[in-house]
């Protein structure tokens, strides 16, 4: 006859979440945009461009020279750094989680619906510190640089809501568990 020893039934693990490598991608990923897109190819704002006007006395390195420049395609070069390093962060999170089915979590709605909210986290943080509190850039200097800057935060704003959305409404999935095991919430 069999008996039982009375010891408790180990609880199923967790499922493993998908949540933070999607929001540090998002990130990385957000902030990439920015600096490739209006930092280089429309050349709009630089990390330091506006800091003759800014909230804290950093030193006034105006793009427009060549030691200026300089300065600023640093200030780009480290705000870049940090991107990568986001990125690659989020790369090295989602590996160590993702141990089985790899390219059905890269393919879903879950993983970039997180990316996308970080997208919009990313703008709304850089957004708010570096336009409007520490005021060391803008999105487009200007007369207009306010609504620009305020189009900046409403774009966020609708990244992290649909971003919420999307992985809100993607099917449970558990990147931890083997095919044929039951899927649960990422």
């Amino acid at each position: 006859m069999a008996t039982t020893t009375g010891e408790p039934r180990a609880a199923a693990a967790p499922p493993v979440s998908i949540r933070l490598p999607g929001l540090l991608l998002g990130v990385g990923l957000g902030g990439f945009v920015d600096g490739i897109l209006l930092h280089q190819l429309l050349q709009w704002h630089h990390m330091l461009s506006s800091t003759d006007t800014d909230n804290i006395g950093v030193k006034f390195y105006n793009p427009d020279t060549v030691s200026g420049l300089e300065m600023n395609t640093v200030w780009d070069g480290i705000f870049h750094t940090v991107c990568w390093l986001s990125v690659l962060l989020g790369l090295a999170l989602l590996h160590a989680r993702v141990t089985h089915r790899r390219r059905r979590v890269w393919a879903s709605r879950k993983l970039w619906g997180w990316v996308l909210v970080g997208w919009g986290l990313f703008n709304l943080v850089e957004g708010v510190l570096d336009h409007h509190i520490l005021g060391i850039h803008h999105v487009h200097a200007g007369d207009q640089q306010l609504w620009w800057d305020i189009g900046f935060l409403v774009l966020g704003a609708l990244l992290v809501v649909g971003g919420h959305l999307i992985q809100r409404g993607a099917r449970p999935l558990d990147p931890g568990t083997p095919a044929g095991s039951a899927d649960r919430r990422a």
